[in-house]
């Protein structure tokens, strides 16, 4: 498998090569953008981001275990104070919101550790300083025989430069 790297100057250029590529059938590409642009992860097709659903677990588990936490201790202790059941639901919905939130921000943090830190964690060998700071760059991995057309495509879209990368 291929790779062909193309750099760009703009966000609107690169929104542009990724379109044409995703048009020409090429699906298995990744950019390296110095900001957030929405309009480059519009084109790419990308989904929203797992993290929500560790937020979410995060969010259900602390609501379980606030009100069981409550009800158990309440049932446990056995101490009837003036009359009132032992699971008394809305006094118990302070402590489940409270662990909801916490809960639901660890493991948010955790999940951004998973999904971010520790992807970037293994440095890839086409990424250049320059991504991070005023050029864009536009990798596509492809079969041997489809480089000519990437880098048609690339260069069609304003590409500096267009190289083949090893890796």
């Amino acid at each position: 498998m291929a790779q062909v790297l193309g750099v760009l100057s703009t966000p609107g250029g690169t929104v542009a090569a990724v379109e044409s590529l995703k048009q020409a059938g090429f699906d298995n590409l990744e950019v390296y953008s110095p900001v957030p642009s929405h309009a480059i992860e519009h084109a790419l097709g990308k989904g929203p981001s797992w993290v929500r659903l560790w937020t979410l677990i995060g969010g259900l588990t602390g609501v379980a275990t606030g009100y069981l936490m409550t009800i158990w201790m309440a049932y446990d202790s056995g101490v009837v104070i003036g009359g009132k059941p032992f699971a008394s639901i809305p006094a118990y919905t302070i402590i489940a919101f409270e662990l909801t939130i916490l809960f639901g921000g660890v493991l948010t943090v955790l999940g951004l550790m998973a999904h971010g830190l520790l992807r970037t964690a293994r440095r890839d060998p086409v990424y250049r300083p320059s991504f991070s700071n005023d050029e864009f760059g536009c990798l596509v991995r492809c079969h041997s025989d489809q480089i000519p057309r990437v880098q048609e495509l690339l260069q069609g879209a304003g590409s500096m430069e267009v190289r083949v990368v090893e890796g």
